[in-house]
């Protein structure tokens, strides 16, 4: 599944950097994480870089977005070729 920033978020800038796919950008007034792109790190770390440096720690599951380790690593390669 993918990751969504909820309402706690600080617009502090941590998770922007952390992000291997790039699918964290500043929103108006909080962040957003692309769904299509998130893969909750599937493919490049073993947990989510963004939440590790979150210091308001507003980065939950996103319930609308439910995908197995094996589509988040398929949408991983697709997204790294």
């Amino acid at each position: 599944m993918a990751l969504i920033i909820n309402d706690d978020c600080t617009a502090c800038d941590a998770c922007v950097e952390e992000c291997p796919n790039e699918a964290i950008r500043a929103g108006d007034p909080i962040y957003v994480i692309d769904s299509m792109k998130c893969t909750e790190c599937v493919g490049a770390f073993d947990e989510p870089q963004c939440r590790l440096v979150c210091p308001a720690d507003c980065i939950p599951d996103d319930p609308n977005y439910r995908e197995s380790n094996d589509e988040l690593m398929t949408k991983y390669q697709n997204l790294h070729g």
